[in-house]
């Protein structure tokens, strides 16, 4: 099987249609990762294989618990989860939010070789920014424990946000500890394709 092919049939099992040139794409998105990461430290990540799974793969896992049409990803990196998902979901908005400069030139420059025009890169940190209006998801990948990211995310959120925590293990002290009036909406166990570990999404909403 094809790189593009095998990339495909992986996300199909997460739930994820990509037709072959966005496969290809996103593989193009891991050639940019793997040029610039020579240069500057954008990911401990360098094998290939693990790009896709802990990248790419990772990223997709969670594209059905989005909701609305303007998605913010917190602490985005070098762009996960945002970019991959942003092409997935080309009739959305995202805005890719980093403290780290470099990580965010190469989120704008990875969007602007994509053509991925549904991409605003941010330097900022996610509790400086107070957009007039809150977005409808806020996605996070391994921020910081939960009452400390629903801390920092909340001038993103309103009443209707739905906060998507990726996690690894299940992190049932974290949740003992959300802050109010923060809430668990909704959970979900995740299997990705090549990735042997634990994975969770949670869902998380102030109304």
């Amino acid at each position: 099987m094809s790189p593009t092919g095998r990339l495909r049939h992986d996300a199909a099992l997460l739930g994820v249609s990509l037709e072959e040139a966005d496969a290809a794409r996103l593989l193009t998105l891991l050639d940019e990762l793997e040029r610039w990461n020579r240069s500057y430290n954008l990911t401990a990540i360098e094998s290939r294989e693990e790009m896709i799974t802990h990248h790419l793969l990772d990223s997709l896992s969670i594209n059905r618990e989005l909701a609305g049409t303007r998605i913010a990803d917190a602490g985005t990196g070098a762009g996960f989860p945002g970019l991959p998902l942003a092409l997935a979901n080309p009739a959305r908005e995202f805005t890719l939010i980093d403290s780290n400069g470099k990580k965010v030139r190469f989120v704008a420059h990875a969007a602007r070789t994509l053509g991925l025009r549904n991409v605003a890169a941010v330097h900022s940190r996610a509790e400086t920014l107070h957009p007039e209006v809150p977005f409808d998801t806020v996605t996070t990948r391994a921020l910081a424990p939960l009452p400390e990211l629903l801390e920092q995310v909340a001038p993103l959120c309103g009443p209707a946000t739905r906060v998507l925590a990726m996690k690894g293990r299940w992190p049932g002290e974290e949740l003992e500890q959300l802050p109010p009036p923060w809430r668990l909406a909704g959970s979900r166990r995740i299997s990705v394709p090549g990735l042997d570990a634990e994975r969770c999404v949670l869902v998380l909403s102030m109304g």
